[in-house]
């Protein structure tokens, strides 16, 4: 009787034993810790650069793993909930006057801002429009809107709308238009006046031209006429730590690449 226990013994320690050696590893990997993951990054950008940019944070998320978050209008409106305290990594502005307004205010890092690319101003009409023109002093504008207005951003505030006032003054004809003025909140709510034919003619950045089947560019405007359209980027004081990379990224080789392809001229 002892012999056959003492047999029993052993076998339901023989059976036992792979249970114990199988519950070794599910305790180790409980206790292996989760790897954190960074905060998804904000970007505030101009609204021209919507379509470009989406498809280089896109880029970025797929090199780095860091989600990209984008908030795209005017400059002016971005920098000024900057200015009052809205939560942004980045800022990517259509002029140096909007940046310039931020930095004064110490809102972003000066040692990190750079002009990224350039642009070209462009006048505009719907695709089906019959409407030739060629940009020079004192040219027509006035007379081929007709009985129509002229979309722009506002002159006061967007930079679009700020490059189409000097162009129309130093060529004279500012006078005379302005009082015909739609005045948009960005340059893609004056591209979109356009696109809708509720006006004869506007005038954007010759990338929102290029992206619209609807609008057809009829002239480009003299560089000479206009301040240079400067793109500067920089990180906003409160930039959580993953932003450099975006901004690394932008003005590395693929960003140049993406840029062209939208009709941007990279300064870099």
């Amino acid at each position: 009787m002892r012999t056959w226990f003492r047999n029993l013994l052993m076998l339901g320690a023989v059976l036992c034993a792979p249970l114990a050696a199988g519950a070794a590893p599910a305790s180790t990997a409980a206790a292996t810790p989760a790897t954190p993951q960074e905060p998804a990054l904000v970007v505030f950008a101009a609204a021209s650069l919507t379509n470009v940019l989406q498809e280089l944070g896109d880029g970025f998320t797929r090199e780095t793993g860091i989600a990209v978050k984008f908030s795209f209008a005017a400059s002016s409106a971005l920098a000024r909930q900057i200015e009052n305290g809205a939560p942004a990594d980045v800022f990517f502005s259509a002029d140096v006057e909007w940046m310039d307004y931020l930095q004064t205010r110490k809102l972003i890092d000066p040692e990190s801002r750079r002009d990224v690319v350039g642009n070209r101003l462009v006048l505009i009409a719907p695709a089906d429009s019959l409407v030739q023109l060629s940009i020079g002093p004192n040219f027509p504008l006035a007379a081929a809107l007709a009985k129509g207005r002229l979309a722009t951003g506002d002159p006061d505030s967007v930079p679009v709308g700020r490059y189409a006032r000097t162009a129309l003054t130093n060529l004279g004809v500012w006078t005379a238009v302005e009082p015909r003025l739609v005045r948009a909140d960005s340059v893609r709510a004056a591209l979109s006046f356009v696109d809708r034919g509720e006006v004869p003619l506007g005038i954007v950045y010759e990338t929102d031209a290029l992206i619209d089947k609807n609008v057809r560019i009829v002239d480009v405007f003299p560089a000479s006429t206009h301040e240079p359209i400067v793109y500067p980027v920089a990180l906003t004081a409160k930039r959580s730590p993953g932003a450099a990379r975006f901004i690394a990224h932008v003005r590395g080789p693929a960003g140049d690449l993406i840029f062209k392809a939208y009709g941007f001229t990279p300064l870099h």
